[in-house]
């Protein structure tokens, strides 16, 4: 018989019995080593004698070392010693957890707040959706294994409990009550399970939570089964909304495929359930909004994220459009450079040493901040666009208010020719007289691209 101050395997000291349940105790105790406070559970006897229920529980216990989350209690080492009566202890060494089971809670207040069972059930969710993701079942969520802590958080502790049920049986005098209140019927029935099992689980938890009681009740554990397998729960109280009301019904449907697809879903709909969302369905990981502003809800899911994936698909629309006006309006320049040079004429304006991007032919939709088309001659109009979704980039057409001269910016202008003898650009010096025959102009009219220049 264990007492307090027997200390395990030389380094864990069992100070205070704290809880007794299906499996075995659980102590408040101390790594000596460490020097930290931690739990220690320490099995059943009749547990211990069975080796394959060990090798299990062993396996089980590096699984759950992995996993890390708030709400899951931290397992820290587990082992086995004799014991000075000859006996022997195998434990499991976890993280101690401050905080009040929830079976506790429920029994002083009688029923919870619809606000703070939703965020009871939205955290245990979170934690099992963790679990089920590491490969771990639960097997035995109930209310006295959810510590509820001094700031609201919540922990889920006892992972394991239930493989020790199924092997007693739920019709055996062995069986642990409070399993059997919350146990799902594929369970019940020794089907194989799943964490859905484990959603109904909590689905029976919020129940409980939300009425004061279980969903079945029964004068022993197998009756208890069977309503869980055949009867429909007890209507909950007209307060409830109708957005809690289909989050539990969905829990506890008998078929597993008709619960929540994953614990994130299921906390999912219980925190929107609180905040006027629709009832609940299987919902995705919330998608933050890009730019959301102080009214835009920024826990969009996956049918938010699909109509902005089609958003930024029209946007694309655009800007092929702009990069096809482009394509045309080069196509156009050569067919103006070959005319310019059939024509034999001087050009009007030099072609710039650098590489000119050319505005489009045609109108092409930009947005108005993209707008930057200015003219130096009065006489002269700007060419007009049309406002719209467009690239990002600016197009601008300056004219040279002087053709003879060299331009100085690398700002290409809207009508290009190229001299008659050479495409590559050449530079006219700036006294040079223009021939008698053609006086010098300030300005030049736009080329169109299907006009050769000065014809």
């Amino acid at each position: 018989m264990l007492s307090s101050e027997v200390v395990l395997s030389g380094r864990y000291r069992l100070d205070e019995r704290v809880a007794t349940g299906g499996m075995g105790d659980v102590w408040r105790g101390s790594d000596l080593i460490l020097g930290r406070q931690v739990a220690v559970k320490v099995l059943l006897p009749a547990l211990v004698s069975d080796p394959d229920f060990i090798a299990r529980f062993r396996a089980e216990a590096r699984i759950m070392a992995a996993l890390r989350h708030p709400g899951i209690v931290q397992v820290f080492d587990c082992g086995a010693d004799d014991l000075a009566d000859g006996g022997r202890a195998d434990y499991l060494v976890m993280e101690f957890v401050a905080g009040e089971p929830l079976s506790k809670r429920i029994e002083s207040a009688g029923r919870l707040e619809v606000a703070e069972t939703m965020s009871i059930v939205a955290q245990a969710a979170a934690a099992l959706n963790a679990a089920h993701r590491g490969g771990i079942v639960h097997r035995d969520v109930k209310p006295s294994n959810l510590l509820v802590q001094e700031d609201g958080t919540v922990v889920l502790v006892d992972f394991g409990v239930a493989r020790s049920t199924d092997i007693t049986s739920i019709t055996s005098t062995n069986a642990v009550p409070g399993t059997a209140l919350y146990m799902a019927p594929e369970q019940a029935a020794g089907r194989p399970v799943s964490g859905a099992t484990d959603i109904y689980a909590l689905g029976a938890v919020t129940y409980c939570c939300l009425t004061g009681s279980p969903p079945f009740t029964g004068d022993n554990p197998l009756q208890v089964a069977v309503r869980h397998l055949d009867d429909e729960p007890p209507e909950l109280p007209h307060d409830i909304p109708e957005a809690v009301r289909a989050l539990v019904s969905r829990a506890l449907a008998k078929d597993p495929q008709e619960r929540f697809s994953s614990g994130a879903a299921m906390a999912e709909a219980a925190r929107t359930a609180v905040t006027g969302g629709e009832p609940p369905t299987a919902m995705a990981t919330p998608i933050a909004l890009r730019d959301a502003g102080p009214g835009t809800r920024t826990d969009a899911a996956a049918g938010a994220a699909v109509a902005g994936s089609s958003r930024a698909e029209r946007r694309r629309g655009p800007l092929v459009g702009a990069a096809a006006a482009i394509l045309v309006a080069l196509v156009g320049l050569s067919a103006a450079l070959a005319a310019t040079r059939n024509a034999g004429e001087d050009p009007a304006v030099h072609l710039p040493t650098t590489s000119p991007t050319v505005a489009p032919s045609g109108p092409v939709d930009l947005p108005a901040a993209n707008e930057q088309i200015t003219s130096v001659d009065p006489d002269r109009p700007d060419r007009k666009h049309v406002p719209g979704n467009a690239p990002s980039a600016t197009l601008s057409a300056t004219p040279s208010s002087q053709p003879s001269e060299t331009p100085t910016s690398p700002t290409p202008t809207a009508e290009v020719t190229a001299p008659p003898t050479s495409a590559a650009p050449t530079t006219a010096a700036p006294n040079d007289p223009p021939p008698p025959t053609d006086p010098p102009t300030t300005t030049s009219a736009p080329v169109d691209p299907d006009v050769p220049a000065g014809g």
